[in-house]
């Protein structure tokens, strides 16, 4: 086993055009870095909103080992049955303890080593989920018994929230990692006690668009307030998220690097 992990962690993708670029970009980065274990978030891979079976198995079969999402997973209703078993497709841990699927999952890298990944929901301005720091706590405390190599995917609309969990887990885990906003921070850092941490992934989608939505949708939604389906924008598409290295006997972070690669 390789003394230093690596980790890529591929931001929000939005819709056919994130899973092309996925399909399309994805080998390169997984090369040139010598990635061990590749994480998507996936909430927003089926036209934008919520993520199908055939979807899933999609991303799954494009080398992509675990699949986490967010507060859009149901939107499909028939990933209900099929979450039910599937540990390498997440929903956030912190719904009710009923609900089906799983919040946290195991996973072997290439070089077998062992690597935690958590899905968490933030709760500012979002639905009225459990407490995302004491889920974390208690998740980690399960956790850190199997593996030091922890990696949270924090699916939370403020950065407030985001940094916050941040320097609450900080030396607990190996890496912090904030999704939703779909806009890639420039505040990736590795913090005082080990842990790598970004406000937001980014999202794998058409940069020509808000939020890899079409653009014009949008603006008339803002200049109207009146109803209108959003579509997603397929122009310019970038695949964007963070490679983690980190030390496999402590799960102690030593770098975590931006990527931004256009299709």
């Amino acid at each position: 086993m390789s003394d230093l992990i690596k980790v890529f962690f591929i931001g929000d993708i939005i819709g056919r055009p994130g899973r092309i670029a996925v399909k399309e970009l994805l080998p390169d980065i997984i090369e040139k870095f010598a990635i061990d274990l590749v994480i998507a978030n996936g909430e927003n891979a089926a036209g934008g909103f919520g993520i199908t079976p055939a979807i899933a198995e999609e991303l799954i079969g494009l080398k992509i080992d675990i699949i986490t999402s967010g507060n859009h997973i149901w939107d499909k209703k028939e990933i209900i049955d099929y979450i039910k078993d599937k540990k390498w497709l997440l929903r956030p841990a912190n719904y009710p303890k009923a609900t089906p699927g799983f919040g946290w999952a195991v996973a072997k890298t290439r070089s077998d080593a062992k690597i935690a990944v958590i899905n968490l929901c933030g709760r500012v301005f979002m639905d009225n989920l459990d407490c995302p720091f004491m889920a974390a706590k208690e998740i980690v405390k399960e956790i850190e018994h199997d593996t030091s190599v922890i990696i949270l995917d924090m699916h939370a609309e403020t950065t407030s929230e985001k940094a916050a969990m941040g320097w609450f887990l900080d030396g607990k885990i190996s890496a912090v990692i904030g999704t939703h906003t779909h806009v890639q921070t420039a505040d990736e850092r590795v913090l005082p006690q080990g842990t790598a941490f970004i406000t937001d992934a980014g999202m794998t989608g058409s940069m020509s668009s808000v939020i890899g939505m079409q653009k014009e949708i949008v603006l008339e939604r803002f200049l109207t307030q009146m109803p209108k389906k959003f579509e997603v924008a397929a122009k310019d598409i970038a695949m964007q998220g963070v490679v983690v290295s980190i030390a496999s006997e402590t799960g102690k972070a030593t770098a975590i690097e931006r990527i931004n690669v256009a299709l």
